[in-house]
């Protein structure tokens, strides 16, 4: 079964890329920006009334796939879906990043961890109440995340 997806739109970011980006959005200062095509930018309607938005994007910038890779955070390999590599089957990433104002169909935004001009596939609003869980398990994660903040992205995952 084929799956097509066409971005509707791209990221501006101030990483060129990806080594030296932060690894996660939770870890991340920089600003840039969404840009929306303006055939979707319809869409965007009632967007600035949330605090974060879930964007969903494409790796374009990996040129390889991996069943095991070795993660920023861990030194030890692991299975690619029990990490947020880049270099997963579909190259499908995921980031919530804070919404700090829309301008016609461009949105201003906080906390970025993607490349320039990253395709984006898709945004949701980013709600608490549903997308939050309580999580007592984390894996291999459990001891690790102390070290996100001053974790960056290297040429492991190209």
């Amino acid at each position: 079964m084929a799956i097509t997806i066409e971005p509707i739109g791209f990221v501006r970011s101030p990483f060129a890329t990806p080594e030296g980006m932060p690894i996660q959005a939770v870890a991340s200062t920089a600003r840039g920006q969404i840009e929306i095509y303006r055939q979707y930018s319809a869409g965007l309607r009632d967007l600035d009334g949330f605090d974060y938005v879930i964007v969903l994007y494409s790796f374009h910038l990996t040129t390889r796939e991996a069943l095991v890779v070795t993660p920023f955070l861990d030194a030890e390999p692991h299975g690619v879906f029990a990490t947020r590599a880049p270099t997963r089957p579909n190259r499908l990433g995921v980031s919530i990043v804070r919404l700090l104002k829309i301008e016609g169909s461009v949105l201003e935004v906080e906390q970025v961890d993607m490349a320039d001009g990253t395709p984006v596939i898709d945004l949701k609003p980013y709600l608490p109440a549903l997308d939050n869980r309580p999580a007592m398990r984390i894996g291999w994660f459990a001891g690790r995340l102390e070290a996100l903040d001053a974790a960056r992205a290297d040429g492991r995952m190209r």
